[in-house]
Order: C-alpha cells, then sequence, then structure tokens
C-alpha cells in the first residue's frame, strides 16, 4: 500500500534568497525535507506548480522566475495552501541550470510556454537551444525527464530538432496526469482553439558538469 509522507510545514515565505550567484546551491538549505527535486524553468502565476505540488507531496519543487510579481502571486498560492515542499527563486533560467544548481540534482525539469521570440532576429533569446542540451544533462541524473508544452508552432520544431539531434535524451510519452493539468495561460489557449504541443525526452547519460571535471 501506498503512504503518503506526512506534510511539511511551509515556510513564512516561499521565496528562497540566493546568498550568492556565484556559488552552487546547497539544496539542504532549501527544503526542510530531502525528496527527488522537480523544477519549473519560467512558472508564470505558478497555475501548474502550485497544484502539482500540492499533489505530490513526496516530491520538492522548484519554481524559476525572473519577475518578482510572478513570484510573490506564486509565493501566496502556495502557502495558502499549505505547501512545505514547494519553494521559487528568482533568477533567469539558463544562468541557473548552468551555475547554481548543482549537478545531477533535479529529476524533471518543467518548460511550459516559454517566451517564443517569434522574429527572425530574437529566436537567439530562446531558451530551448542547442545548448540547453548540455543545461539539461547538467542537471538531470540518468534516467531524469524534460517535459515541454509550447502554442508556438516554430518553436516547438525547434524543441524537437535540438533534442533529435542528440544521443544523450530519448522521446517519451508524456503521462496522462501530467498532460491533464493544465496551466491558466494553457487554458485560455485551449478555449480559443489553440492547440498544446507537448514533447518529452527522458535523459540516457548525465554529462559532466564543471564541478565533476
Amino acid at each position: 500500500m501506498h503512504t503518503v509522507p506526512p506534510a511539511i510545514e511551509p515556510a513564512a515565505s516561499l521565496i528562497y534568497p540566493i546568498g550568492s550567484i556565484l556559488q552552487r546551491i546547497d539544496l539542504t538549505g532549501v527544503f526542510p525535507k530531502t525528496q527527488p527535486l522537480e523544477i519549473e524553468l519560467g512558472s508564470g502565476d505558478g497555475s501548474f506548480l502550485v497544484q502539482y505540488a500540492a499533489a505530490h507531496p513526496e516530491r520538492n519543487f522548484l519554481g524559476i522566475e525572473r519577475l518578482l510579481g510572478r513570484l510573490r502571486k506564486i509565493d501566496k498560492k502556495g502557502r495558502q495552501a499549505g505547501l512545505g515542499n514547494l519553494r521559487v527563486i528568482r533568477i533567469e533560467s539558463a544562468y541557473f541550470l548552468q551555475y547554481l544548481l548543482p549537478v545531477g540534482a533535479a529529476s524533471v525539469l518543467h518548460v511550459y510556454f516559454p517566451d517564443p521570440w517569434p522574429k527572425r532576429k530574437h529566436r537567439r533569446h530562446r531558451l530551448i537551444n542547442e545548448q540547453f542540451i548540455t543545461l539539461a544533462n547538467q542537471a538531470l541524473g540518468p534516467g531524469g525527464t524534460v517535459y515541454l508544452r509550447t502554442d508556438d508552432r516554430d518553436y516547438f520544431d525547434q524543441m524537437v530538432r535540438v533534442f533529435s539531434a542528440t544521443d544523450s535524451f530519448r522521446r517519451i510519452d508524456t503521462p496522462a496526469e501530467l498532460a491533464g493539468l493544465r496551466t491558466d495561460f494553457e487554458s485560455e489557449f485551449n478555449q480559443r482553439g489553440i492547440p498544446t504541443l507537448r514533447a518529452a525526452y527522458c535523459c540516457c547519460a548525465a554529462l559532466q558538469g564543471p564541478d565533476n571535471q
């Protein structure tokens, strides 16, 4: 029989203050309990993250978001829900993966509806690019997973192309539970007839990050 872990008391604030942007974070100081870690890169208003964290108290969840107003919304929602397994950090996603997250610390990366940067001259700013493969490999242990969603066909094609070009990831199905949990933006898009484009990839083998070289 599956036993649900006891609830973890929420902190006074779920916004975790970074002590240094030059050193990797000690995750034992972020969460009160050591559990598998899932990270959402670009958490928006937290509509997905708060629901998923509430449904899975046996995991820790970390939201990465640049905008303080959005972090405050997630903080309020998470504390109202009594979530002790949720924290958020104000930082740019790629920088966090490259310099602050301990190597191999994450079991899952969620990237939902990232900025598509539709103009051709701006596409270099997209989060999911060739460099992201290295960052994801560094962040995940073997068997870790990346879940992707977007409403932008051109960006989706780029996502698939980038992951298909490497042997370190293989495409898998998105679990029904996860696919059924939509973000606020996603629900709005779907109501307007805009479909969700999603893909998922399993990490076959982690690359060595700078701390392991």
